[in-house]
């Protein structure tokens, strides 16, 4: 709520006789103000002159038309608005011109244009307007609208103009226009501060005019310098003469964080690009006399601000300006008037006169920097030009000193710089020219060197009102010492943030702000500062703080509206909410009606003194068989909105059909691309029977009538139903029939157009379990709004207290949780954000998702820990006990306990443990075994809530091989301390059949010494011992039974000893030999023949023979007996068979067959055909 602001406030006006003349303005302000129009301060009435004066009012848009102006139509006009925050007027006057005699009466009189061209009213709209926008320093800004006007005549074009803050805009090289023919644009080429302001396009034709108006703001382009601050604006040149100009300029609103030190000014001479620099020390005050100027030529300037931080950008060029006298700055603007006749004569020249003494010497300006003088010329002249001297002294001296003692200066305007600050000082001025020096003026009044202007005091009490959802209007009290008051600044800080931004960089003159571009939602509060060209103000206390949210307006109001049910003396209305609702929530409705006899409706009366919540209201007291129309009016916080059109004409007479009324209230929810939901509530008038179902229907919006069709063949029992299938874009309109025993009743009143769309940012509910197993639906709403609320449903009934269920809404989120979840819970959730543009989404619980989130929920309540191995166990050298398990992941805070047949064990000297969390591997060392350990270890974890154990058992036949496993590792790491055998005595057969016993030592030392015995005494070995090898040996040739017996090598220095010992007697003995004929068998040749004189011989040669080698002959695979005739023997390393006198039956294949314990080799050979006869042949020759 705020008091009446004139957006755009009314124009003077001058017009001829019986022309028609139109005010307007536009004005804001809630609640809406009452506008009055007053001429010389008495109120207008339109019906005392009809025809006249023609009032009208139209979105804030308020105009006055005077038809047919007369000289007495010359006034002055008030328009006044006043609401309850406060009034506000705005003045324009209007003068009417009457004909006379002076102008000739051959001459054409001036046309008097029409209020209509032609006789044709135009119709003039404005459409995609503009809206307030944000620029920064350098770049280009656009601002345009279209412009309907109707009828569109070809040859017709309206008068577009374009305002900023009230004054005419016209095109530079800041501001280009364009018009073509349906677009108004306005384009800002560079932007500077000076370009912020409120910008209004103004569309005339010669019926009416149509404005538009926005707000424009220009932020500071980014510093060269961090901290700089920013540029400083509207530079303007002053009193402009012979050599001197003043030069104003507006401080900046951002200051970069320091004080401003003071401002450079710069000039530059039109037509070249040089920039000098007119002062060497920055000066605070924003206004500098700039002299040294060259007479005749032009100039333009810039001002500059410096803090500690750095220099700013230099501000925007002023416009420029020439260095002459003004008087003949005015000849030079108007043109050369016509004359008379022109005599000219000659003259006698006349001597030089010395000038007179100026006159009217005054201080005009003193601040302390600079004092600026300023004089009129002497009356007594002379014919040429005059220049002047200007002296000073001190202030009770009369010690006179000229200040410009080489150049006169040429105009009466003169600056003094390098005052001492805090002295007095008086001035005067003499004249001169070629004849001489005049005498000084009189001097002026003491003055003190310093600052005369003050700066402002701070602004009083800061109010901020709410206006839209990204604005705020900040009202604050005037500073009340504000001399030349230049305007003020406003800034905003988010509530906490310590961080201030400003809302204006162009200083406004009044004491109300809009400020725009804020954040909905969000707190601010905000302060005022005044300016003047001595300085800015402290500033204003701090207001209080303000949500962003748009102001509350009364409700449009509702639409369609039609009978549920009627009786003999009431009848159920139900209506639409409205479109727009105010920004804020219906809290009621009130009903009217009125008779309708004979057509002509009657008087509206009340029908509820208090309103009703619901979208439908039995209306009782009528009377049968009448006619009656409605009307219903919204109410919110703000007030009662305007009622509604009167509805259609409605009989009072009591159904009596048997099937149901028609279901009313209609709501759309959760519309996706391809679906949504429909929602509704039941008929008031059942029929004869109950409602047993309903039927949904449905249509394209634009299609007809007849386009309408079902959705669903069986009816549904439930109110509401999700409608699939649609198609993406397309725009529908819903309605429902209700149905008893009796059949189906009347429709409903279709839904609004709906389509068919997902829009950006829509969610969906998600089922969430957190840590603690609790269960819960969460939606998120990215496009709420402060008054925004979320209404969670189950199957599509508010659940306004749920027991079963706990709500909570933090920000844009919401979460509905289950406070034991069970078969009770299962339905459709649904949840619904108010004041969005319908979002809402649903989530179904079935019977397996609830199966499923309990599952979820108590893995979350009693979490497990889970492990990439059980508790295991395993030996380390020394017979150490490992016991240990690995978890998959655990945390800094995870926690184990060890526990042994259910005691607590810990940390000492017969338990190590160890427990590395990055790894999550648990450990825990035994040195060894005993018989009281033998039992269940467990180990115990545990991370927050999640915990878990794994056990081993050890006990029996488990924990007495453990054991003796773990005492033996314990008596091997002891052995291996000193000389030891890694590999012990062992044997191996060489391909020479020598037999060699062999064993590998370790951790021998030189002094170390191996020892050999058989059978308990001690065999010298011939070879030497080389340990560095680390393998003893001891090689048998040509072994036999004697070699047989126990072979032990004893290790042993300072360190200890070790024993191996190897049984080769029995079974070790012959196991060896059978190693020993496998050698020999391998060895063996491949079986000869060979002829002598007793016969024919067969032989094999080996690489040993040792007589326990068991050797066969065969013949035909079968063994031969021996006989005086066919004999076996050896000879060394040959093994022969001797066939003596051969005949036909010696023929056949012959084999020698080796036996090694396991198996045999043999060797074969074929003794028949041509081998036999060659054989044979040889033995006859040789016998």
């Amino acid at each position: 709520m705020h008091t009446p602001e004139f957006v755009t406030k009314p124009r003077s006006h001058t017009v001829w006789e019986k022309q028609c003349v139109r005010l307007h303005c536009t004005i804001s302000g809630w609640p809406e103000p009452r506008v009055v129009w007053y001429k010389n301060n008495v109120s207008i009435d339109p019906m005392s002159k009809p025809g006249k004066y023609k009032l009208e009012s139209s979105y804030n848009v308020h105009s006055l038309e005077i038809n047919r102006c007369d000289f007495d139509d010359t006034a002055q006009y008030r328009v006044s608005a006043m609401n309850s925050k406060g009034e506000n007027s705005a003045f324009a006057s209007v003068v009417v011109k009457r004909f006379k005699g002076e102008f000739d009466e051959s001459l054409p009189s001036p046309r008097l244009p029409p209020c209509l061209e032609y006789g044709v009213t135009f119709e003039t709209h404005i459409v995609e307007k503009f809206g307030v926008s944000f620029g920064r320093e350098g770049e280009t800004l656009s601002l345009g609208c279209s412009v309907i006007i109707y009828p569109s005549l070809q040859r017709f074009q309206p008068e577009i103009e374009w305002y900023r803050d009230d004054k005419l805009l016209v095109p530079s090289k800041w501001v280009q226009t364009h018009w073509s023919g349906d677009r108004a644009t306005l384009t800002l080429t560079h932007l500077n501060k000076e370009d912020e302001g409120l910008y209004t396009l103004r569309v005339i034709t010669k019926s009416s005019f149509e404005t538009h108006s926005a707000y424009v703001f220009v932020r500071d382009a980014d510093a060269e310098v961090a901290g700089a601050p920013g540029a400083p604006l509207d530079v303007h040149c002053q009193d402009a003469n012979k050599d001197y100009v003043i030069v104003t300029w507006k401080q900046p609103a951002v200051d970069g964080g320091s004080a401003i030190l003071g401002y450079f000014v710069d000039r530059c001479e039109v037509g070249t690009t040089h920039w000098a620099q007119c002062n060497d020390t920055p000066v605070k005050f924003a206004r500098f006399p700039v002299t040294g100027l060259v007479e005749g030529r032009s100039y333009v300037f810039r001002v500059r601000a410096v803090n500690k931080a750095g220099m700013s950008h230099p501000s925007r060029v002023s416009e420029s300006v020439a260095a002459m006298d003004p008087a003949d700055r005015t000849r030079k603007g108007a043109s050369a008037p016509w004359t008379g006749q022109i005599i000219v004569t000659e003259e006698e020249p006349v001597e030089g006169v010395v000038p007179g003494r100026p006159r009217d010497l005054t201080v005009i300006e003193a601040t302390k920097n600079y004092v600026v003088l300023s004089w009129k010329p002497p009356g007594d002249k002379g014919h040429e030009g005059v220049m002047y001297y200007v002296e000073k002294c001190v202030s009770g001296t009369d010690s006179w000193q000229r200040v410009n003692t080489e150049i006169p200066v040429k105009s009466p305007r003169f600056a003094l710089f390098d005052l001492a600050e805090g002295k007095s000082y008086c001035f005067r001025v003499r004249c001169c020219n070629s004849a001489g020096v005049g005498e000084p003026s009189d001097p002026t009044e003491a003055t003190t060197v310093g600052d005369k202007l003050d700066i402002p005091s701070a602004p009083g009490r800061v109010v901020p009102t709410r206006n839209t959802d990204t604005s705020v209007v900040v009202s604050w009290e005037g500073s009340r010492e504000a001399k030349e008051l230049v305007g003020y600044y406003i800034e905003d800080s988010i509530v906490g943030s310590n961080s201030w931004e400003p809302c204006n960089n162009k200083p406004v003159k009044g004491t109300r702000f809009v400020c725009h571009g804020l954040t909905t939602g969000e707190s601010y509060v905000f302060r005022v500062r005044a300016v003047n060209a001595a300085g800015i103000s402290e500033f204003s206390q701090e207001s209080e703080a303000i949500e962003v949210k748009a102001a509350i307006a009364s409700p449009a109001p509702p639409y369609g509206i039609n009978v549920l049910e009627c009786v003999r003396d009431s009848m159920v209305l139900a209506w639409k909410q409205p479109t727009f609702i105010g920004g804020a929530d219906i809290t009621g409705y009130f009903v009217d009606y009125r008779e309708v006899i004979g057509g002509v409706p009657g008087k509206w009366h009340e029908a509820n003194i208090r309103s009703v919540s619901e979208r439908a209201y039995r209306v009782s007291e009528l009377k049968e068989n009448m006619l009656y129309q409605f009307q219903v009016r919204a109410a919110n916080m703000a007030g009662v909105g305007i009622p509604s059109l009167p509805s259609e004409t409605f009989k009072c007479e009591e159904w009596t059909i048997a099937v149901p009324g028609p279901p009313h209230d209609l709501q759309v929810q959760e519309v996706r691309k391809n679906s949504l939901v429909l929602l509704w509530k039941p008929p008031v008038y059942q029929g004869r029977d109950v409602v047993n179902g309903y039927y949904i229907d449905i249509k394209e919006a634009e299609a007809e009538f007849e386009m309408w069709r079902g959705v669903n063949e069986k009816a549904t029992n439930k109110t509401f139903m999700k409608i699939k299938d649609l198609k993406e874009g397309e725009s529908y309109v819903f309605r429902v029939r209700a149905q008893n025993k009796a059949g189906v009743g009347k429709a409903s009143e279709p839904t609004e157009p709906v389509e068919a769309v997902t829009k950006p940012g829509t969610a969906e509910i998600v089922v969430n379990v957190d840590d603690d197993g609790v269960i819960s639906l969460n939606f998120e709403c990215s496009n709420l709004n402060a008054d925004s609320k979320f209404v969670w449903s189950k199957n599509y009934v508010e659940m306004t207290e749920p027991e079963r269920m706990t709500l909570e809404t933090k920000g844009s989120k919401s979460k509905a949780i289950f406070n034991t979840p069970s078969e009770d819970d299962l339905g459709i959730y649904s949840c619904f954000v108010t004041h969005t543009d319908g979002a809402s989404a649903s989530y179904t619980l079935s019977e397996e998702a609830l199966k499923e989130l309990l599952k979820v929920s108590h893995d979350h309540k009693f979490p497990i820990i889970p492990l990439k191995t059980e508790l295991a166990v395993e030996l380390l050298e020394k017979g150490r006990v490992r016991f240990w398990l690995q978890a998959e992941k655990i945390s800094a805070n995870g926690k184990v306990e060890y526990v042994f047949n259910d005691n607590m064990i810990s940390q000492g000297e017969k338990y190590k443990m160890n427990f590395d969390k990055n790894t999550g591997i648990i450990e825990m060392f035994m040195e060894s075994l005993g018989k009281e350990d033998e039992g269940t270890f467990t180990f115990q974890l545990q991370d927050g809530k999640a915990t878990n154990q794994s056990s081993l058992v050890l006990i029996g036949d488990v924990f007495k091989q453990l054991q003796k496993e773990s005492e033996f590792q314990r008596k091997e790491w002891h052995r291996k301390q000193g000389p030891h055998f890694v590999e012990y005595l062992g044997y191996e057969v060489t391909p020479e059949c020598c037999v060699r016993l062999k064993c590998k030592v370790g951790n021998m030392k030189k002094d170390s010494v191996a020892l050999w015995y058989k059978d308990g005494r001690e065999v010298k070995v011939n070879e030497k011992l080389d340990f560095s090898e680390g393998v003893l040996t001891l090689e048998i040739t040509q072994i036999s039974k004697k070699d047989a017996g126990i072979y032990e090598v004893v290790l042993k220095d300072d360190r200890g000893k070790d024993t191996s010992t190897l049984n080769l007697t029995d079974q070790g003995f012959k196991e060896l030999m059978n190693q020993v004929f496998s050698v020999i068998a391998n060895s063996s040749t491949p079986l000869k023949i060979q002829s002598t004189e007793e016969g024919i011989r067969l032989y094999s040669f080996v690489s040993y023979y040792n007589d326990e080698l068991h050797v066969t002959w065969h013949h035909k695979d079968a063994a031969i007996a021996f006989t005086e005739r066919i004999k076996s023997g050896v000879v060394g390393e040959q093994l022969w068979l001797q066939i003596s006198e051969p005949t036909e039956k010696d023929k056949g294949k012959y084999a020698i067959e080796f036996f090694d314990g396991k198996g045999g080799l043999r060797r074969t050979v074929e003794l028949a055909g041509q081998a036999f006869d060659d054989a044979y042949a040889e033995f006859q020759r040789l016998k």
